[in-house]
């Protein structure tokens, strides 16, 4: 088979996935910045075929323990050992959820933060001032819309977190 029938046969998914992973290994080895990574990858997975793949990996070494580009790299250190998670105080661990959110929905947040703060407040004032306890009627403002707001910001972050494009399987016996 000549070079230029390969290069116009269609790549398969574990094809382009290949190119990905040597991609990332080549952000990890500094030898590709990220803007170049992400516009290769979107490039890998929208590959056709293999000429549609080469140009993306062509200036990159060749991955493998025969190169002389890996003897000539020192050796790689033991990994460490990841240090204990610990856990955010409460504001550090809110401000991290929200730095991940679009803008709207800090905004929901910082309007719901606003309105059930108010309501506290009068619900304290009215319980302080009548001598006992009233019913906590701020509930009924801070439940329904704080979880109907967490569900859309869960599934926001879910979805920013997803694959891009999620490897397909092919049914067995197919190929």
């Amino acid at each position: 088979m000549k070079m230029n029938d390969r290069q116009r046969m269609r790549a398969s998914d574990r094809d382009r996935q290949e190119v990905v992973d040597r991609l990332r290994d080549a952000v990890a080895e500094g030898r590709l910045k990220m803007d170049e990574y992400v516009d290769r990858m979107e490039r890998a997975y929208q590959a056709v075929t293999y000429g549609d793949l080469a140009p993306l990996h062509t200036d990159l070494p060749v991955p493998g323990p025969a190169t002389e580009r890996r003897a000539a790299l020192p050796a790689k250190a033991p990994a460490a050992k990841a240090p204990a998670v610990k856990a955010l105080p409460a504001g550090e661990a809110w401000r991290g959820f929200l730095a991940g959110q679009p803008m709207a929905l800090k905004v929901l947040w910082t309007i719901w933060l606003a309105a059930v703060s108010i309501n506290v407040v009068v619900w304290a004032l009215v319980s302080g001032t009548t001598g006992h306890l009233i019913y906590p009627w701020p509930l009924w403002v801070a439940g329904p819309y704080g979880a109907f707001l967490f569900a859309v910001s869960a599934a926001v972050a879910a979805i920013r977190h997803a694959p891009l494009f999620p490897a397909r399987r092919l049914p067995s016996g197919k190929a």
